[in-house]
């Protein structure tokens, strides 16, 4: 009879059960002999056999970085399957020199962030938190004068999984939305095929009723809707960002909103979160909210189920939905 592969989970342990539920761990054992302790310190003794025959690491938050001295506890492995969203902050090139295949559920995590964002682009396209504001203030405005979604310019920013969800939605909305995409790997063809209309940075701001930030978080994105893009956006727009609050100026976009001349949907911030009593905290056209738009509780199996997938893909020899390649690192979130 063929050795069942050894499968160990690495990952903090208030998530476990979140993530791989009863019936989700159930379906696991049935694929792997699946070690009992979780693995948070790969230095710690009593993994060391665990982790010496291990052929498949499940991971998530909180899980140790695989750098070279924690891949040498491993000789055996060969797939890494991460049952959260980004790769970035726990693997290293080492991982891809050692020919180990790298998996992530960032797919599964997607499709409540577009979701989300969407929810979020039809409160902006009424101008939601300006016209509530007017209202709590014993303003109401005459039915004419009240801002909807027909044919309302979107600009995208980043045609990530999820900037590329995004688009997908706005396609199909009834609204009629002109979209926008900025992105500098995204040819001229592509955007054809996408159905958006390509531009340059500027001219997205310049142009566009909401923008949404769908961009990583890399050096040459930090602050990349600075003080003079915020300076174009016209009068009531309004600025989505379910991304990374690094993308953003913050001290920029705080003065913008403190005018009142455009509106922000915040979901990530910087810092994160804002200490209290931040203007932007304070600011009846600003909604500031503490990560959630990706997974949350029971949405949280979604990541599991994922990566159970993807552990009986690999092991039936199929190619990983989710694979990640080194070269990605570089460009994702």
């Amino acid at each position: 009879m063929a050795e069942r592969p050894k499968l160990v989970l690495a990952m903090k342990p208030d998530v476990l059960d979140l993530v791989l539920p009863a019936s989700l761990r159930a379906r696991l054992d049935s694929l792997a002999d699946v070690h009992p302790g979780l693995v948070t310190d790969p230095a710690d003794p009593d993994a060391a056999d665990a982790l010496a025959n291990a052929q498949v690491l499940l991971t998530g938050w909180g899980c140790p970085v695989l750098d070279a001295p924690t891949l040498d506890r491993m000789p055996r492995l060969a797939a890494a399957i991460h049952a959260a969203g980004s790769v970035r902050s726990h693997t290293t090139p080492e991982v891809w020199a050692r020919g180990i295949a790298v998996s992530s559920a960032a797919d599964a995590n997607a499709a409540p962030v577009i979701e989300y964002t969407m929810a979020t682009i039809w409160l902006a396209s009424h101008r939601a938190l300006g016209t509530a504001a007017e209202y709590v203030a014993g303003c109401q405005p005459a039915f004419r004068r009240r801002q909807g979604a027909d044919g309302a310019t979107v600009g995208v920013i980043g045609a990530s999984r999820i900037g590329r969800g995004v688009i997908a939605r706005l396609l199909t909305a009834t609204a009629g939305f002109r979209v926008l995409l900025a992105d500098p790997y995204v040819t001229a063809a592509e955007a054809d095929a996408l159905g958006v209309t390509l531009v340059d940075l500027d001219d997205l701001c310049a142009q566009s009723d909401i923008v949404t930030v769908h961009a990583p978080d890399l050096p040459e994105t930090h602050h990349l809707l600075s003080a003079e893009r915020l300076a174009l956006l016209r009068d009531g727009a309004s600025v989505i960002n379910s991304a990374r609050g690094r993308i953003v100026d913050t001290d920029a976009l705080t003065r913008e909103c403190g005018t009142g001349r455009i509106d922000a949907y915040l979901d990530v911030t910087e810092p994160e979160p804002l200490p209290d009593g931040h203007p932007l905290l304070l600011m009846r056209n600003v909604l500031v909210t503490p990560h959630i738009a990706g997974c949350q509780g029971s949405e949280v199996q979604r990541l599991g189920a994922y990566a159970v997938d993807e552990v009986e893909r690999w092991l039936k020899g199929e190619p990983l939905l989710g694979g990640v390649q080194a070269a990605d690192l570089s460009r994702i979130a």
